[in-house]
């Protein structure tokens, strides 16, 4: 692994920055959601192992043939969905990461006047989404929730598609957010809002010496706590508190981030689960994103202070433990591989939030050089060997469609905040 420098060390001014290939770019995320578009959204999931119709059809169940099956669809260098006859379905937060990468695909051509010359709706495309997420929500608990759509067999348990847990929620509620603030109606926020109900009755929402703790779904095991989960937790509390207002969002999301950073590491990453040796996962790349992306919510919705050191050294450690300096992702704070795509889409969104637009780039233009199948498609994971040729609608696509469409916002921004300046210059420059 490298070690990194500075954006301005490469001889950019970041106040000057703007990528050369914009256009290209754009036209990739274009491509990225038609072929989504195509699809309806549906296509290969990164656990769907368990809804293969031939293990379906066996007239018994075992729990060991159950996890070879899953295990080998998830890990073979090929894909062997087409063989095992694997359904494909949906994924919820597939849908969420699909409805917001088209309502900012519209706020960027809107910026640049070309909404009109779109060859879809993005806004019809978002609605059409949202309305989906809350046809397919979990009923019968105390607020609006979503889960996987496919059995996941575990080691000790399994699984079903009727479990809601708190990452799918969390992406739920922040669309339908989007969607109420894009005007597409009231109705979507109001429901997002009762998953604090689900989020402090049935994940067991409770206040510990370090501040608070929730559980990641309704079977977690009582022996381990999963950090990215209840990052993600506290960062839907967020969420709803710049819509609504309410200080208990607030309250609790910093009770559940006070947590999280008395237990950062001296590294300043964080273990998957809690204590470490409870999962086989360290200190892995897109989980320590999810993680610093619930503190970059705060600092810039709560208080920017708080956790101004605990986000520093999870930023430092971020750069320069799981990125090398040409964008690639690592995967842990030990192994550079394999490579995935979550990782880099992750990274990307983390900072593109902190401004570092010239990195966030380094990460993109990687992904196109070594994930890229063609315009608009990308594969899995790159291996020291070999590359897993296989195309995830949500791991792959859905990913790639958000964070690139928050990339090429984010460049807007900073464009509009030089033009700012630049004006201001010219005011003074006048006025003197």
């Amino acid at each position: 692994m490298q070690s990194q420098t500075s954006p301005e060390s490469d001889g950019q001014a970041a106040s000057s920055w703007y990528p050369r290939d914009i256009e290209h770019y754009v036209s990739v995320l274009d491509s990225t959601l038609a072929y989504a578009r195509r699809r309806d959204y549906t296509g290969p999931d990164y656990g769907d192992g368990m809804s293969s119709q031939l293990l379906q059809a066996l007239p018994f169940e075992n729990r060991v043939l159950n996890l070879v099956v899953q295990e080998v669809v998830k890990r073979t260098p090929v894909d062997v969905r087409p063989l095992l006859r694997v359904e494909h379905r949906r994924n919820y937060k597939g849908a969420a990461l699909f409805a917001m990468a088209n309502l900012n695909y519209y706020d960027f051509a809107s910026h640049r006047g070309e909404v009109d010359d779109l060859a879809f709706d993005p806004v019809a495309e978002a609605d059409r989404l949202a309305k989906w997420l809350l046809e397919k929500q979990i009923t019968g608990y105390s607020g609006f929730c979503g889960g996987h759509r496919h059995e996941i067999q575990h080691f000790h348990t399994k699984g079903m598609p009727s479990d809601p847990d708190i990452v799918s929620t969390a992406y739920a509620v922040k669309a339908l957010l989007r969607a109420t603030e894009h005007g597409l109606g009231d109705e979507y926020a109001d429901i997002a809002r009762t998953a604090t109900a689900f989020l402090v009755e049935d994940l067991n929402y409770r206040e510990v010496e370090e501040g608070a703790k929730i559980d990641y779904h309704m079977n977690h095991p009582e022996d381990s706590y999963t950090v990215n989960a209840a990052a993600l937790g506290a960062g839907m509390l967020i969420d709803l508190y710049e819509h609504f207002g309410d200080e208990e969002l607030h309250e609790r999301a910093t009770k559940i981030l006070d947590h999280i950073a008395a237990n950062q590491t001296d590294v300043g990453g964080w273990p998957y689960r809690l204590p470490a040796s409870a999962s086989h996962l360290s200190m892995d790349s897109h989980h320590n994103g999810f993680v610093i992306e619930a503190f970059q919510r705060y600092r810039d919705v709560v208080d920017a202070d708080r956790y101004a050191e605990t986000l520093a050294d999870a930023l430092e450690f971020y750069r320069t433990d799981l990125f090398e300096l040409d964008g690639a992702p690592n995967f842990d704070e030990a192994n550079a591989y394999p490579r995935d795509i979550h990782a880099s889409t992750q990274g990307m969104l983390v900072f593109a939030r902190e401004g570092d637009l010239e990195f966030a780039e380094r990460i993109l233009r990687w992904v196109l050089a070594n994930l890229q199948v063609e315009e608009g498609q990308f594969y899995y994971r790159k291996y020291r060997h070999h590359t897993k040729r296989v195309t995830l609608m949500r791991w792959c696509q859905g990913w790639m469609s958000y964070a690139l469409s928050t990339f090429l916002l984010a460049i807007h921004d900073r464009a509009d905040e030089q033009s700012s300046v630049e004006t201001e210059r010219e005011r003074v420059s006048l006025r003197s």
